[in-house]
């Protein structure tokens, strides 16, 4: 039987980089729908279903990042690359805090689309575990149900904050420099942006240090993060 193609939802108010995309993608064997913006692309998030998304930063009615607040608070966590003409850290920062899994930078290869689009799914869709529980100290995490709960509470990840921290708790007590985390958790050769580490630690610390009698994630300066467990 055939395995169903890739679904990939592309949101662009430019109708040459829609129809660029479209085309090289479903060259590619990706099954694609493109809309023009954040309205139509709320809705197609929500019927269509996709696998992953490439989002715009700006749009007509709404920026990328409003349409990720919306679709994440609808609980529709499908992975999100952003696409933007501006390369600022604060945009990049400000993607990943709303939910987005990536961003790239206009303009960009088509060959480089494809492998940041290999590299998200290789990460969001597989946890490769033998066990569907995995519970370390305080935190339980279901991999089943792609669930987590802190001191019994269930809280909420993206997709990228659930792997890096799957990755942490898996290796537990153990010290884990940038690069191996870039190396497990990405995929993907960021260039040198260690700061990508930093931002995701962060925001796992937010979540998680309300929740557990001490912090879980110590930070080994100069060398990289521990999940500390006294079990």
């Amino acid at each position: 039987m055939a395995t169903e193609p890739i679904k990939v939802l592309v949101v662009d108010d430019e109708p040459n980089i829609r129809d660029l995309l479209t085309t090289s993608l479903k060259f590619n064997g990706f099954s694609v729908y493109a809309v023009g913006n954040g309205n139509d692309a709320v809705l197609a998030a929500e019927k269509g279903k996709p696998d992953i998304i490439l989002l715009d930063v700006m749009l007509p009615d709404q920026s990328g990042f409003a349409v990720t607040k919306k679709i994440r608070a609808m609980g529709i966590d499908v992975p999100v690359l952003f696409l933007s003409a501006r390369d600022e850290t604060e945009d990049k920062i400000t993607g990943l805090t709303v939910g987005g899994d990536d961003y790239i930078t206009k303009p960009f290869s088509l060959d480089e689309i494809v492998a940041r689009i290999n590299a998200i799914l290789r990460r969001t869709q597989k946890v490769e575990t033998e066990e569907s529980v995995l519970e370390v100290g305080e935190i339980l995490m279901n991999e089943d149900a792609h669930e987590v709960f802190v001191g019994g509470q269930a809280v909420e990840f993206s997709p990228t904050e659930y792997k890096l921290l799957r990755f942490l708790m898996t290796n537990a007590n153990r010290v884990m420099s940038k690069g191996q985390i870039l190396d497990h958790v990405w995929e993907y050769d960021f260039g040198g942006e260690m700061g990508i580490v930093e931002s995701y630690v962060s925001y796992l610390r937010k979540k998680l240090d309300p929740l557990t009698t001490e912090p879980v994630i110590i930070t080994k300066r100069g060398v990289g993060y521990m999940y500390k467990s006294s079990k």
